[in-house]
Protein backbone atom coordinates (compact mmCIF):
# COMPACT_ATOMS: atom_id res chain seq x y z
CA UNK A 1 0.00 0.00 0.00
CA UNK A 2 1.40 3.43 -0.93
CA UNK A 3 0.29 4.99 2.37
CA UNK A 4 2.20 2.36 4.34
CA UNK A 5 5.34 3.09 2.33
CA UNK A 6 4.94 6.83 2.94
CA UNK A 7 4.51 6.22 6.68
CA UNK A 8 7.61 4.01 6.64
CA UNK A 9 9.62 6.69 4.82
CA UNK A 10 8.50 9.37 7.29
CA UNK A 11 9.51 7.11 10.18
CA UNK A 12 12.98 6.63 8.70
CA UNK A 13 13.39 10.38 8.19
CA UNK A 14 12.09 11.00 11.72
CA UNK A 15 14.72 8.65 13.13
CA UNK A 16 17.44 10.49 11.22
CA UNK A 17 16.19 13.90 12.37
CA UNK A 18 16.07 12.73 15.98
CA UNK A 19 19.67 11.55 15.75
CA UNK A 20 20.79 14.81 14.13
CA UNK A 21 18.86 16.80 16.75
CA UNK A 22 20.80 15.07 19.53
CA UNK A 23 24.13 15.74 17.80
CA UNK A 24 23.35 19.41 17.16
CA UNK A 25 21.89 20.03 20.62
CA UNK A 26 24.85 18.44 22.38
CA UNK A 27 27.18 20.82 20.54
CA UNK A 28 25.20 23.68 22.13
CA UNK A 29 25.29 22.16 25.62
CA UNK A 30 21.59 21.21 25.74
CA UNK A 31 19.38 18.26 24.83
CA UNK A 32 16.70 18.30 22.07
CA UNK A 33 13.82 19.09 24.46
CA UNK A 34 15.77 21.96 25.99
CA UNK A 35 16.62 23.23 22.51
CA UNK A 36 12.93 23.14 21.51
CA UNK A 37 12.01 25.18 24.59
CA UNK A 38 14.60 27.83 23.73
CA UNK A 39 13.50 27.99 20.09
CA UNK A 40 9.82 28.33 21.06
CA UNK A 41 10.55 31.13 23.49
CA UNK A 42 12.68 32.91 20.89
CA UNK A 43 9.83 32.71 18.38
CA UNK A 44 6.88 33.44 20.69
CA UNK A 45 8.28 35.45 23.59
CA UNK A 46 7.59 34.85 27.28
CA UNK A 47 5.46 31.80 28.04
CA UNK A 48 4.02 29.77 30.90
CA UNK A 49 5.28 26.24 31.56
CA UNK A 50 1.82 24.79 30.92
CA UNK A 51 1.56 26.52 27.53
CA UNK A 52 5.00 25.33 26.49
CA UNK A 53 4.20 21.76 27.48
CA UNK A 54 1.02 21.81 25.37
CA UNK A 55 2.78 23.31 22.35
CA UNK A 56 5.65 20.83 22.48
CA UNK A 57 3.44 17.84 23.24
CA UNK A 58 5.27 16.78 26.42
CA UNK A 59 4.11 16.31 29.99
CA UNK A 60 4.53 19.13 32.49
CA UNK A 61 6.94 17.08 34.66
CA UNK A 62 9.15 16.45 31.60
CA UNK A 63 9.06 20.12 30.67
CA UNK A 64 9.70 21.22 34.25
CA UNK A 65 12.83 19.04 34.43
CA UNK A 66 14.11 20.55 31.17
CA UNK A 67 13.32 24.08 32.36
CA UNK A 68 15.15 23.47 35.66
CA UNK A 69 18.25 22.41 33.71
CA UNK A 70 18.02 25.54 31.54
CA UNK A 71 17.84 27.71 34.67
CA UNK A 72 21.00 26.04 36.00
CA UNK A 73 22.74 26.74 32.70
CA UNK A 74 21.76 30.41 32.83
CA UNK A 75 19.68 30.21 29.66
CA UNK A 76 16.28 31.05 31.20
CA UNK A 77 14.89 33.47 33.75
CA UNK A 78 11.50 33.99 35.38
CA UNK A 79 9.35 37.08 34.86
CA UNK A 80 6.03 37.97 36.59
CA UNK A 81 2.94 37.01 34.59
CA UNK A 82 1.03 40.23 33.84
CA UNK A 83 -2.24 38.28 33.66
CA UNK A 84 -1.82 36.36 36.93
CA UNK A 85 0.09 37.73 39.91
CA UNK A 86 0.57 34.21 41.30
CA UNK A 87 2.16 32.85 38.13
CA UNK A 88 5.41 33.40 36.25
CA UNK A 89 6.48 33.28 32.65
CA UNK A 90 9.72 31.97 31.24
CA UNK A 91 12.01 34.27 29.30
CA UNK A 92 15.32 33.78 27.54
CA UNK A 93 18.49 35.32 28.91
CA UNK A 94 20.94 36.81 26.43
CA UNK A 95 22.87 33.53 26.54
CA UNK A 96 19.65 31.59 26.00
CA UNK A 97 18.80 33.70 22.97
CA UNK A 98 22.18 32.97 21.41
CA UNK A 99 21.69 29.22 21.88
CA UNK A 100 18.13 29.46 20.51
CA UNK A 101 19.34 31.20 17.34
CA UNK A 102 21.91 28.46 16.76
CA UNK A 103 19.37 25.72 17.49
CA UNK A 104 16.88 27.10 14.95
CA UNK A 105 19.13 26.21 12.01
CA UNK A 106 17.89 22.94 10.40
CA UNK A 107 20.43 20.13 9.93
CA UNK A 108 22.61 20.99 6.92
CA UNK A 109 22.31 17.44 5.56
CA UNK A 110 18.51 17.74 5.47
CA UNK A 111 18.62 21.19 3.87
CA UNK A 112 21.02 19.94 1.20
CA UNK A 113 18.81 16.95 0.42
CA UNK A 114 15.73 19.16 0.10
CA UNK A 115 17.54 21.69 -2.08
CA UNK A 116 18.54 18.85 -4.41
CA UNK A 117 14.87 18.09 -5.16
CA UNK A 118 13.12 19.75 -8.12
CA UNK A 119 11.21 22.86 -7.08
CA UNK A 120 7.88 21.29 -8.09
CA UNK A 121 8.57 18.33 -5.79
CA UNK A 122 9.38 20.63 -2.87
CA UNK A 123 6.18 22.60 -3.45
CA UNK A 124 4.12 19.41 -3.56
CA UNK A 125 5.84 18.13 -0.42
CA UNK A 126 5.12 21.37 1.45
CA UNK A 127 1.45 21.21 0.47
CA UNK A 128 1.23 17.54 1.42
CA UNK A 129 2.86 18.10 4.80
CA UNK A 130 0.39 20.89 5.60
CA UNK A 131 -2.48 18.51 4.87
CA UNK A 132 -0.89 15.73 6.92
CA UNK A 133 -0.33 18.02 9.92
CA UNK A 134 -3.92 19.26 9.70
CA UNK A 135 -5.23 15.68 9.68
CA UNK A 136 -3.09 14.75 12.70
CA UNK A 137 -4.30 17.85 14.53
CA UNK A 138 -7.92 16.94 13.84
CA UNK A 139 -7.18 13.46 15.19
CA UNK A 140 -5.70 15.15 18.28
CA UNK A 141 -2.51 13.11 18.14
CA UNK A 142 -0.12 16.07 17.81
CA UNK A 143 -0.16 19.53 19.39
CA UNK A 144 -1.92 22.25 17.44
CA UNK A 145 0.46 23.91 14.99
CA UNK A 146 0.14 27.44 13.67
CA UNK A 147 -0.31 26.54 10.01
CA UNK A 148 -1.69 28.74 7.25
CA UNK A 149 -4.79 26.64 6.60
CA UNK A 150 -6.15 27.30 10.10
CA UNK A 151 -5.37 31.03 10.14
CA UNK A 152 -7.93 33.79 9.76
CA UNK A 153 -5.47 35.78 7.65
CA UNK A 154 -5.13 33.04 5.01
CA UNK A 155 -6.89 33.50 1.66
CA UNK A 156 -6.34 30.33 -0.42
CA UNK A 157 -6.36 30.69 -4.21
CA UNK A 158 -7.18 34.39 -4.08
CA UNK A 159 -4.97 35.17 -7.11
CA UNK A 160 -4.78 33.90 -10.69
CA UNK A 161 -0.99 33.65 -10.54
CA UNK A 162 -0.24 29.91 -10.50
CA UNK A 163 3.11 30.54 -8.80
CA UNK A 164 1.59 32.68 -6.02
CA UNK A 165 -2.12 31.87 -5.74
CA UNK A 166 -2.59 32.43 -2.00
CA UNK A 167 -2.80 35.65 -0.01
CA UNK A 168 -1.85 36.52 3.55
CA UNK A 169 -4.00 39.37 4.82
CA UNK A 170 -1.66 39.94 7.77
CA UNK A 171 1.26 41.03 5.59
CA UNK A 172 -0.94 41.80 2.54
CA UNK A 173 1.14 39.67 0.20
CA UNK A 174 0.63 36.86 -2.31
CA UNK A 175 2.57 33.61 -1.95
CA UNK A 176 2.75 30.05 -3.28
CA UNK A 177 2.65 26.57 -1.79
CA UNK A 178 6.39 26.63 -1.08
CA UNK A 179 5.83 29.50 1.37
CA UNK A 180 3.02 27.85 3.33
CA UNK A 181 3.91 28.24 6.99
CA UNK A 182 4.07 25.27 9.35
CA UNK A 183 4.65 27.38 12.46
CA UNK A 184 3.84 31.07 12.06
CA UNK A 185 4.34 33.53 14.89
CA UNK A 186 1.60 35.78 13.48
CA UNK A 187 -0.98 32.98 13.29
CA UNK A 188 -4.48 33.72 14.56
CA UNK A 189 -6.84 30.75 14.53
CA UNK A 190 -9.85 31.19 12.28
CA UNK A 191 -13.30 30.96 13.83
CA UNK A 192 -14.64 27.39 13.99
CA UNK A 193 -17.31 27.94 11.29
CA UNK A 194 -14.58 29.15 8.90
CA UNK A 195 -12.12 26.28 9.34
CA UNK A 196 -13.79 23.71 7.09
CA UNK A 197 -14.59 26.20 4.27
CA UNK A 198 -11.00 27.44 4.47
CA UNK A 199 -9.63 23.94 4.00
CA UNK A 200 -12.17 23.20 1.24
CA UNK A 201 -11.02 26.26 -0.75
CA UNK A 202 -7.39 25.34 -0.24
CA UNK A 203 -7.74 21.67 -1.23
CA UNK A 204 -10.23 22.17 -4.10
CA UNK A 205 -7.56 23.42 -6.48
CA UNK A 206 -4.93 20.87 -5.47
Amino acid sequence: MPTVQIAYALARIGTLLKSLAWEDAEKLGVNPTQAQILVRLAARGRSRVSDLAAELGVSQPTLSDAVAALFRKGLLERQPDPEDGRAVRLQLTWAGRAVAEAARVPPPAMLAALEALPEADRDAMQRGLVGLIRALQLAQVIPVQRICVTCRHFRPHAHDDAARPHHCAFVDAAFGDAALRIDCGDHETAADPDLLPLWARFSAAA
